[in-house]
Formats: structure tokens, sequence, C-alpha cells
């Protein structure tokens, strides 16, 4: 009898195995998943900022899809602190790597000084002198923008022009 159980637990046990390895997967949210998506695509641009920095403080978002150039407006609340202009310049560059019409970006940050930063396609690949199309992995496309982000004076600049 002991036996008979053992052999019939045997599948369960693999089924268990194989469904934790499959949650594994449907949790590992690669964000290149979503590249060359289009602005007027309203669940890959939800998934897209849901997924960047700050994204659990997004308090909405516009498409801005009747005319060209297309854009996309992100409203965030509630960030405590943060180096607004660094989120925005992070979370732009990964929104113009992965969706592939989207020529404009504002951010407002709903914060006491109700700060609006607006990035431009065009200005940021400028600025980074490389077409932001060409990345294909989280890991790159983080390191490269580190770079930029470290320095103060450059990410000002970015907003001075």
């Amino acid at each position: 009898m002991w036996r008979m159980t053992k052999i019939s637990m045997l599948p369960l046990l693999i089924l268990l195995i194989l469904n934790g390895c499959n949650a594994i997967n449907a949790n590992d949210n690669d964000i290149f998943q979503y590249k060359d998506s289009y602005v007027g695509d309203n669940s890959a641009v939800g998934n897209i900022v849901s997924q960047l920095p700050e994204g659990k403080h997004l308090n909405g978002f516009e498409l801005k899809t009747n005319e060209e150039p297309y854009g996309i407006i992100l409203n965030y609340q509630g960030i405590a602190t943060g180096d607004y202009k660094k989120i925005a310049i992070n979370n732009a560059t990964f929104i113009f790597t992965l969706i592939h019409n989207v020529e404009w970006v504002t951010f407002n940050f709903n914060n006491e000084d109700n700060e609006e930063y607006n990035v431009t396609k065009e200005k940021l690949q400028k600025w980074y002198e490389k077409d932001l199309s060409e990345f294909t992995n989280v890991d790159d496309l983080n390191s490269f923008i580190q770079e930029y982000l470290q320095d103060d004076s450059k990410v000002n600049q970015y907003f001075e022009q």
C-alpha cells in the first residue's frame, strides 16, 4: 500500500515542480518583449510605463495619437523624493527604445512644485549621440543610461538646451 501511494505521488510532485517553474517564468517581466510596440497600443504602453522606475507612482497616462508627432503624457503622484530630471531621462529612454513611433513624452510630477519635463526622441538621441532603437536588452540599456545619469551637469544640460 505504501509503495502504491509513493508511485501515485510521483506524478503530482512532477506537476508541482513544472508549475513552479512556469510561475517563475511568468513573473519574469522582460520589458523588451514590448520592443517595437506602437504608441497607440494602450496595453503595451501601460505595461512598459508600469515597469519603469517610479511606475508604482504612475497616476495615469494619456496617448496623443490624433496627429503626428505622437506622444505620451505621464502623470506621477506620491514620489516622496527624487531627482525628477533623472527619472524623466531614464524613463523616456526606455520608452523611445521600446515604442516605435513615439516622438515625445511629457512627465508631470504632482509634487509640491508640480514639476513638468518634456523629452523628445530627437533631442535625447542627439544628447546621447546614439540611435536608441539599437538596444536589444535591459542590461545594456541600463548600463548605457547610468553612464549619462552619473553626471548631474550633463543631466541639467539636456534640459537647458
